[in-house]
């Protein structure tokens, strides 16, 4: 603050001046007051994380993911490649029946006893009937092959056009359908050696044989299903008659035990009340006495 001289005039009023020396006071310490700028103190500035530690870590990290992820996908692509080569691993592994083998020693023996192949008798003899009951057989026996086969032909050939099954599954289906086919034709080519023009119908007829025979075997077994729940049935209204018998029993014995036991405590009962009658008069005996 600076300081002002009082000067009285004459007529009395007063006037303020400067002094010039608390101004130039007041500007020294002013000038004083300020500091230079090269003496101001820089604030120290923190050293930050290098960012190429930001940069190893998410490499470290992507690296981590993807072999994460190309692990879960060699577990999946194996788990499928397991799946598809154990998918019905055992579909194909499949055997012609023994009826083959039994037809050719049946065959055999009818050569040996003179049949000629393709030479039809008229009436059919023995060996003609014997044979054609052979490859009949035989050709029954083979439609639960044959209709397996025809079964999974569309859809392996769909799996395989898709790359859906295994090579190794592929290949063992090829080797079960040239056995089948080839099987088909032998049966065809045999039907013609025992009747000539049987193999348009051979198995056509066996077909209707197989599902004749499918159909007694199923009314057997349904048969024998109903026999065995009607037994079962017998069996439970046996025992739910024994129960019911033996707890009538029971009650008739319960109640006969407690009507016993009702007529003892009634007896027991009296003879209480006699014996206390008989003490009473006892008693009325002495004081009249």
């Amino acid at each position: 603050m600076s300081a002002e001289e009082a000067t009285i005039n004459p007529d009395g009023s007063q006037t303020f001046s400067e002094d010039p020396t608390a101004e130039a006071s007041g500007e020294g310490a002013g000038d004083a007051g300020e500091m230079p700028e090269d003496a101001i103190p820089e604030e120290e500035i923190p050293a930050g994380i290098d960012p190429a530690i930001y940069l190893a870590l998410a490499a470290v990290a992507f690296v981590l993911i993807f072999m994460v992820l190309r692990m879960r996908r060699k577990r999946a692509n194996a788990d499928v490649d397991d799946f598809f080569s154990n998918l019905d691993g055992e579909k194909f592994d499949i055997k012609l029946p023994a009826a083959v083998d039994e037809y050719y020693e049946v065959k055999a023996k009818c050569e040996s006893e003179g049949w000629v192949p393709g030479q039809p008798s008229n009436p059919p003899s023995q060996q003609h009937r014997l044979l054609a009951q052979a490859l009949m057989k035989r050709c029954m026996a083979d439609i639960p092959i044959v209709t397996h086969i025809q079964r999974e032909s569309a859809g392996m050939n769909k799996l395989y056009s898709q790359s859906m099954c295994s090579v190794k599954q592929w290949k063992s289906y090829q080797a079960a359908e040239a056995m089948v086919s080839a099987e088909v034709e032998e049966v065809r080519a045999e039907a013609d050696e025992v009747e000539p023009g049987w193999s348009q119908v051979i198995w056509r007829q066996a077909m209707q044989y197989h599902q004749m025979v499918k159909q007694r075997e199923e009314q057997a077994k349904q048969a024998q299903q109903q026999a065995q729940q009607a037994q079962a049935k017998a069996i439970m209204e046996q025992q739910r008659n024994a129960q019911a018998e033996k707890a009538k029993a029971d009650a008739e014995k319960n109640r006969v035990a407690n009507a016993e036991k009702a007529a003892e405590e009634l007896l027991k009962q009296e003879e209480r009340e006699k014996q206390a009658k008989e003490g009473m008069k006892g008693l009325k005996k002495g004081f009249l006495g």
